[in-house]
C-alpha cells in the first residue's frame, strides 16, 4: 500500500494528470474514477499516471490538497493582514462560504466521508490540506489582531475553529443533506457578516476593553 503522506513525484506531466483527475473525481466519485478514464481524461498513458500516483488515493488526495491550497491562497491575495478585524474576518469569512458551496467543496467533502472508514488516511490529509490550513491561517491573522491589542484572545486555535463553525451557520447542513443546494450572494453576505459580528462580540475590543 502507497503512503499518502509521501509528497508525489513531478514531472512535465504533472499538472495535466491531476487536472484530469479532479475532473473524473468530481464527476463519478472515488470508487467510480477509474484509472482508465482519468488516464484518457488527462491524455496521458497509464504507465505515466502510475509514475506519479501508484496508488489512486494518493492521487485524490493530491488534487485536493491542491485545491485546498489555491483556495487559500487566492483568499491571501484580497486580505491585508493588518486591515482591522471587521473587515479580514467579513472578507475570510465569505471565502470560506464559497468554498465550500462550491461544487469542489462539496463533492470532495462527501467523497472524504464516504471513504473515511475505509481509508482514514484520505480524511486526516483533506483536514489536514482543507480545514486546518483555514484554522492555521484565520489562528495567524487573529494573533496579529491581539498584539495589535484589536482581539483579546487566549487559545488562537479554538477562537479559528469557532470562527469556522459561524460560517457554516444556516448554510452547511442544507447543503450536506441535500436540503437546498443554491444560496444568493444576499444570502451568502448575510451568513458572513453575522459570524463576523458575533466573533467580535465575543473576542472584540472596544474603549480598550473586551466585549462581553
Amino acid at each position: 500500500m502507497a503512503d499518502t503522506a509521501t509528497p508525489p513525484r513531478k514531472g512535465r506531466k504533472f499538472d495535466q494528470v491531476l487536472d484530469g483527475a479532479r475532473t473524473v473525481f468530481l464527476r463519478d466519485g472515488f470508487d467510480g474514477a477509474s484509472v482508465d478514464d482519468i488516464a484518457r481524461v488527462a491524455q496521458v498513458s497509464k504507465a505515466t499516471l502510475y509514475s506519479y500516483f501508484p496508488d489512486k488515493r494518493l492521487l485524490f488526495v493530491e488534487v485536493a490538497r491542491r485545491e485546498c491550497k489555491r483556495q487559500a491562497d487566492a483568499a491571501l491575495e484580497v486580505i491585508h493582514l493588518t486591515d482591522p478585524p471587521a473587515i479580514v474576518l467579513a472578507t475570510a469569512a465569505r471565502r470560506i462560504i464559497d468554498f465550500f458551496l462550491s461544487d469542489f467543496g462539496r463533492r470532495v467533502f462527501r467523497i472524504c466521508v464516504a471513504e473515511s472508514d475505509r481509508f482514514p488516511e484520505l480524511g486526516q490529509q483533506f483536514y489536514d490540506s482543507g480545514p486546518a490550513l483555514v484554522r492555521d491561517r484565520i489562528a495567524a491573522y487573529l494573533e496579529g489582531a491581539v498584539a495589535r491589542s484589536e482581539l483579546v484572545i487566549d487559545d488562537l486555535g479554538h477562537a479559528a475553529d469557532q470562527f469556522a463553525e459561524l460560517c457554516k451557520a444556516g448554510i452547511f447542513p442544507a447543503v450536506i443533506f441535500g436540503i437546498k443546494k443554491t444560496f444568493a450572494e444576499s444570502d451568502r453576505d448575510y451568513v458572513a457578516q453575522s459570524a463576523t459580528a458575533t466573533f467580535l462580540a465575543r473576542y472584540g475590543v472596544k474603549g480598550g476593553v473586551a466585549w462581553s
